[in-house]
């Protein structure tokens, strides 16, 4: 079973073109897709301004994307609490608002800027993933990342291994 998250590359509007040129990435917007390869969750102000769901045939150009894939556990115990963590904290952020401070004061300065029941998608997704142990705080180190765009979160994941293999 499988869970991706998914960049986009495509030409996008102005605010696409503005959020490449400040984080010097191709990447404008992350979601996160869960294992039914259907449903597609993150909070952007391109879409709804919320954390919420949709579904793959709502995505224009999968072109216009490229993903990273992430193994749940072989052992299902771990697998099913890996989900059910996961769903928790979609359920539990579900309508949660864009954090435009957040994301712009983070991205002026050196230090997360956060506010408490607001998120931005690369932001939302990192905590999804460690939420639901899918990757581990630890060996993430987005600690180290303030300013989590989603290229960071790209290049990051990217390059995440976890220690336990």
């Amino acid at each position: 079973m499988i869970v991706k998250v998914a960049f986009y590359k495509g030409k996008g509007d102005w605010k696409n073109k503005i959020i490449r040129w400040w984080t010097k990435s191709q990447y404008s917007h992350a979601e996160l897709v869960l294992p039914n390869d259907i449903t597609w969750i993150s909070i952007s102000p391109l879409l709804s301004g919320k954390v919420s769901a949709r579904s793959i045939y709502e995505v224009k150009n999968l072109q216009d994307w490229d993903f990273l894939s992430f193994e749940l556990s072989w052992r299902q115990p771990v697998r099913d609490y890996q989900l059910k963590q996961l769903h928790s904290f979609i359920k539990e952020t579900n309508g949660a608002k864009y954090d435009w401070t957040g994301m712009i004061l983070s991205q002026i300065f050196p230090y997360l800027i956060k506010h408490r029941d607001k998120w931005y998608c690369s932001e939302w997704i990192a905590h999804a993933l460690v939420k639901a142990r899918i990757v581990m705080w630890d060996d993430l180190h987005i600690y180290r990342t303030p300013n989590l765009s989603p290229g960071k979160l790209y290049e990051v994941l990217k390059s995440y291994k976890p220690n336990y293999k």
